[in-house]
């Protein structure tokens, strides 16, 4: 596996492809790309880090490279991803590095980097970025100009009060439910913070699962379902009204409703901006793998939903541009403008618990699997295909011969190809990283939508053996 490198980092194996050799590179880079904006002032760079077992050390060795770059630092220590972007701002900080592989397993590890805005590079930005690393033009301080590090906690409680001060969350609303709420940190960043929530917005009973901040994941951290079984059976055994979960970094939320079901990563970002419009009306924005359901919440409320390609950076910029009031994606990351541009769990939880508080409160109760019932109801099937050679060299045409095959949809071609149909879509994503196209469909059965997937897996593998079959 070699490294990763996207908008939001690098990310890699650790002893593998991330190596102390390319993460001081790229630590020189993220410095001398930041020196070269602020010109011959100091620059200030805010660190945190997930709970990984290397977290530490490889946090100690950026921070030591930063310094020796001329930066001071301001470290966070255990931190979540959003958490880091809140303080970029409030610091009034460079720029910003957040040391967590995100959904990854634990042997994984990477630098998220940040602006000064405590938001993801742009794509040219890091095109820079690399050209600083590629050519070694790296900015080094002389023995009496290097950098100072400060250790700075209490930015989760300002990450906290700044949640609950949004004008839409009524805690004492949440508090007459006296929910009992499961909360699976999956030994993350949002070990302390989640638990830490839940307890200010009101929940009457929390039961924590994995929420030891160890680092050693008891599961696949990824947030979905083949991943929550053990997580269903401690919400049923403790008799719960619900169970929030969290990627490692804390920038997606799932939840599970009382029997166990899934309420739908897909459905987090839905679920808040059906409620969000109601406090504060304007357009919405979503990516282009994202569910249709936002579209349809977008249509009752009579404001415009945008998609973006897929990535949060690329979500962020169509939100500014298009004045979105909320967004993000399907995976369960919620971004919310009125905090700040990025995807934040601890808003998300917020704003769905304080959605669902709402509901109870006008159906005289209920439960998290009937208030679900309430938005439309679509299904989504993933699935991908690898390429070889031949179909990796003529991806271009085989997508354009789909295409035209299906001249009756709706066709997008900002991020690979998105065929909308009447009652459903599919999207091919060719990977950025590994030679394959990811194909996700959404119908209002699964059956449909495992079929549209299927119709298009066999549409570009009848081409692929096509042109292997010419050459």
């Amino acid at each position: 596996m070699s490294l990763m490198i996207s908008v939001s980092g690098i990310r890699g194996i650790v002893g593998e492809s991330l190596t102390p050799k390319n993460l001081t590179a790229f630590a020189m880079a993220f410095a001398s790309w930041i020196f070269r904006r602020k010109h011959e002032k100091k620059p200030r760079i805010v660190i945190g880090r997930d709970t990984r077992p290397t977290g530490k050390a490889i946090g100690d060795l950026v921070s030591n490279t930063l310094l020796l770059c001329g930066c001071d630092v301001i470290d966070l220590g255990i931190a979540t991803t959003p958490t880091v972007e809140i303080a970029v701002a409030a610091e009034h900080a460079d720029g910003g590095l957040i040391i967590t592989a995100s959904h990854n397993p634990v042997a994984w590890n990477a630098l998220k980097m940040l602006n000064n805005l405590g938001e993801f590079l742009s794509a040219g930005e890091v095109d820079e970025l690399l050209d600083i690393a590629q050519k070694e033009l790296f900015v080094t301080a002389q023995w009496n100009r290097i950098g100072t590090i400060s250790l700075m906690d209490g930015y989760d409680d300002l990450h906290i009060e700044k949640v609950l001060r949004l004008p839409c969350i009524d805690t004492a609303a949440i508090a007459k439910q006296r929910f009992r709420v499961l909360v699976d940190c999956v030994e993350g960043a949002g070990s302390s913070i989640i638990p830490l929530l839940c307890k200010r917005l009101g929940f009457e009973s929390i039961v924590p699962v994995a929420c030891g901040g160890t680092g050693l994941f008891p599961r696949n951290p990824e947030p979905i379902e083949e991943n929550l079984s053990g997580t269903i059976a401690s919400l049923k055994e403790f008799v719960c009204d619900f169970a929030l979960i969290v990627d490692p970094d804390v920038d997606r939320l799932a939840l599970l409703c009382e029997d166990g079901s899934l309420f739908g990563e897909e459905y987090t970002l839905v679920a808040c901006a059906d409620f969000y419009l109601k406090h504060k009306c304007g357009p919405v924005a979503n990516n282009l793998s994202s569910s249709r359901a936002l579209h349809d919440i977008a249509k009752r409320y009579g404001v415009a939903c945008y998609s973006a390609k897929v990535g949060e950076a690329n979500v962020s910029a169509l939100m500014k541009e298009k004045l979105a009031v909320i967004g993000g994606e399907g995976n369960g990351g919620v971004i919310l403008p009125e905090l700040h541009y990025g995807r934040d769990a601890l808003v998300g939880i917020a704003l769905i618990v304080q959605a669902f508080t709402l509901w109870r409160a006008n159906n005289g109760g209920g439960t998290l699997s009937q208030f679900r019932q309430q938005f439309p109801g679509y299904v989504m099937s993933k699935q991908k295909i690898v390429l070889g050679k031949s179909g990796k060299a003529s991806l271009e045409k085989i997508i354009t011969d789909i295409a035209l095959h299906y001249h009756t949809a709706e066709v997008n071609t900002l991020d690979g190809l998105k065929l909308d149909f009447a009652d459903s879509w599919v999207h091919l994503r060719p990977s950025n990283t590994e030679p394959i196209i990811r194909i996700y469909a959404e119908a209002p059965s699964i059956v449909r939508a495992q079929a549209l997937a299927d119709e298009l897996r066999d549409e570009i593998e009848k081409r692929v053996s096509e042109i292997g079959h010419h050459e």
